[in-house]
């Protein structure tokens, strides 16, 4: 079996690697990739980053108002929690593993709760949003709010 170089890095390593800077919902990113096409609204048709978790770390309960297709690198399987709706939450397994289940990239259509925990000591993924990502279309669930935990759902949909 090939030996897998990265598995021996460290997160601080990937993180220095990979020249990745904290994020506002939580982990390190980097934006790798921002389509020079536009759509009519002269957004970037699509945009693509790099994306680590560390052990403990939490990547907090936001959503997009674009299509984002998680991509599994590296590291420990990630655990990508789904609400379409604010109140019931799916959860599903991005990893190397496909006989336990676990898939190497997963859809999260636009306006979706969602949120990622590392299963191990860090994972690197990628996120392929389309259209391209735009904080503007980025929304944070408040500190401590999950799907159903209090009724109402921040920005009311």
């Amino acid at each position: 079996m090939p030996v897998d170089p990265i598995a021996r890095r460290t997160a601080a390593e990937i993180i220095r690697l990979l020249d990745l800077r904290p994020h506002p919902e939580g982990g390190h990113f980097r934006e790798t990739f921002r389509d020079p096409a536009q759509d009519l609204r002269g957004r970037p048709v699509s945009t693509l980053i790099y994306f680590l978790l560390e052990e403990a770390q939490l990547s907090r309960w936001h959503r997009v108002d674009a299509t984002e297709v998680w991509h599994f690198y590296a590291g420990a399987p990630l655990e990508l929690k789904i609400s379409h709706t604010g109140h019931e939450t799916s959860a599903y397994r991005l990893g190397p593993d496909l006989l336990a289940g676990e898939r190497p990239q997963f859809v999260v259509p636009a306006h979706c709760w969602q949120s990622a925990t590392s299963l191990g000591a860090w994972t690197l993924a990628g996120c392929s949003v389309a259209p391209g990502f735009e904080f503007l279309g980025f929304e944070l669930a408040p500190p401590g709010w999950q799907p159903a935990s209090a009724g109402k759902v921040p920005g009311g949909k």
